[in-house]
């Protein structure tokens, strides 16, 4: 999964945000200098200059449900983002706007009142009210959900309807984080009675009732998801009738589409075939603000990666040099941060510095790596990492993984993952049993470091190794009650160094979002906002 590393907000027109953390998360991004990739990023593809019946979309892989609450990985954000909308929006230059509610506020450090916008509809014709809300919401609270955003909510007291157009929730202590995710699938709203008619099949058949410029159409199993544009949209009718999103699970099939026009545009490019769409005249092949860092999940502390000196000697032997080279095709630049520097765009010079200071060494050191695992006494010990078909990307970092174990002997073997069944390694705990590690190109939520430090947590959803560490877990709830972004940034420098001295996850890379277009249309956005933005809406003919 991706999480466009980072992303700052500007500060909402008509809203009265209340707190000085707030106000400096809503700046974009850095742009230029070292901050960037190792190609040109485009802030934007062309505007479109007319109207389109229909264009067709590759998804690497099909989503298992478009059910908002379980909405945690691309091929779902993807399609969802046009479909439902959230309480407020991410725009394409990674700022924060208003969504579904016209304004927010907040009148006290543990409230956040939503006052929502009038004579907006749903798919099936009906008005949004306060009461679709408060039951959204609930839905990711609910444990018989096992929502991949229920931890959003974890400081959540109430949810409640204050007006006909009003929502409140009342906070049990100062969260700086929640008003940030509500731009994301955790602030989706649909409609309570088409949700709870469609029962257990919600998000898998029928209508998904949301409000978004386009409504779901057909969903044909194994094959591709149908768009279509919603007449009765509140905001800006999509320019196209219809989006067709084709499931081409095969990199080369992918590419082929692509270079073919049997697909006009797609998304998480194959990094292998970077150089021949670019020259291939066919198209364009735009890079954009991905927020987002390669990394290698360990999944299991049990087992030798749960001696800090296996990790250790894992991360040294890597060459993420000849990763990059190959496995981004040269689109990426070497890090041996798991935060990307985006992220931290709103913090003051002092404190950026002194978060990427003395972090994880990312120049290769064979000998040192044999000593640590022989000081460790895992020399040829077993070690499974997955692989998976889905982009050169996931199978070659498996594979500089296991060239690196072979050098300091350890004993690195692959396990090959179809790649529909990837996403299930992020939601089904079966789906990582004999598993140590997985790669994983992690994407932030929001412009905040803390959204992927916070996964360090005890208990938090992509623990998965299981890692607890009680004064890590007190570093995280300061963070997350600091309504001063100072404050709260330089408690993120704390949780971005012991993440790195435990290695929690072995950081590789920052990557750039790609985004190639056929010749016939244009309009989509670089950035990693089409997770949460509906971009389709935007993509029209370029002639």
């Amino acid at each position: 999964m991706h999480r466009t590393p980072t992303r700052r907000r500007r500060l909402l027109a008509t809203a009265l945000l209340a707190t000085a953390a707030l106000v400096a998360a809503c700046s974009g991004p850095p742009r230029g200098g070292s901050d960037t990739a190792t190609v040109e990023l485009s802030p934007g593809t062309p505007p479109a200059k007319g109207e389109l019946d229909s264009f067709s979309w590759a998804l690497y892989a099909e989503p298992p449900t478009l059910d908002y609450t379980a909405a945690f990985d691309y091929p779902q954000n993807t399609v969802l983002s046009n479909v439902c909308e959230s309480l407020m929006r991410w725009t394409p230059q990674l700022t924060l706007a208003p969504g579904l509610a016209e304004k927010a506020s907040s009148p006290d450090p543990t409230t956040w009142v939503y006052d929502l916008r009038s004579g907006v509809r749903f798919h099936d014709g009906s008005v949004m009210t306060a009461d679709d809300v408060v039951y959204s919401l609930g839905r990711q609270t609910n444990p018989d959900n096992a929502a991949a955003w229920a931890q959003v909510f974890q400081n959540v007291d109430t949810i409640t309807k204050t007006g006909p157009l009003q929502v409140t929730v009342k906070l049990k202590q100062p969260d700086s984080q929640f008003p940030q995710y509500m731009a994301t699938a955790a602030g989706v709203v649909a409609a309570k009675a088409g949700v709870e008619a469609a029962g257990r099949d919600y998000g898998t058949s029928g209508g998904l009732d949301c409000t978004g410029p386009f409504k779901l159409g057909a969903w044909n199993k194994g094959q591709s998801i149908e768009l279509q544009r919603f007449d009765g949209y509140w905001g800006a009718k999509a320019k196209s009738a219809k989006v067709v999103f084709n499931f081409l699970t095969d990199p080369s099939a992918r590419t082929n589409a692509l270079l073919s026009g049997e697909v006009d545009g797609g998304y998480l490019i194959p990094t292998e075939s970077y150089e021949r769409l670019r020259r291939s005249g066919v198209g364009t092949l735009y890079f954009g603000e991905g927020l987002s860092t390669v990394n290698v999940n360990v999944t299991n502390l049990q087992g030798p990666l749960g001696d800090v000196r296996v990790r250790r000697a894992l991360s040294l032997a890597l060459d993420r040099s000849g990763f990059v080279r190959t496995g981004l095709g040269g689109a990426g630049t070497v890090t041996g941060s798991l935060t990307t520097r985006a992220a931290w765009a709103g913090a003051p010079e002092h404190v950026r510095s002194d978060a990427f200071t003395h972090l994880t060494p990312t120049a290769q050191d064979i000998d040192q790596a044999k000593a640590l695992v022989q000081e460790a006494g895992a020399t040829g010990r077993t070690l499974t990492i997955a692989t998976s078909t889905i982009g050169q990307d996931v199978a070659l970092l498996a594979t500089a993984v296991q060239a690196a174990g072979a050098k300091i002997g350890l004993d690195v073997r692959l396990k090959t993952i179809a790649p529909n069944a990837f996403t299930s390694l992020f939601t089904d705990p079966k789906a990582r049993e004999g598993l140590d590690m997985f790669p994983e190109t992690y994407y932030d939520s929001i412009t905040d470091p803390l959204d992927l430090l916070a996964n360090f947590k005890t208990g938090a959803y992509q623990n998965f190794g299981g890692y607890s560490d009680p004064a890590y877990d007190e570093l995280v709830d300061h963070a997350i009650a600091a309504t001063d972004s100072t404050e709260r940034a330089v408690v993120e420098a704390k949780l971005q160094r012991t993440a790195s001295e435990q290695l929690l996850w072995i950081p590789v890379a920052e990557w750039p979002t790609a985004v190639f277009l056929g010749k016939r249309i244009t309009g989509a956005p670089t950035t990693i906002s089409y997770l949460y933005h509906p971009w389709a809406a935007d993509v029209g003919a370029a002639r």
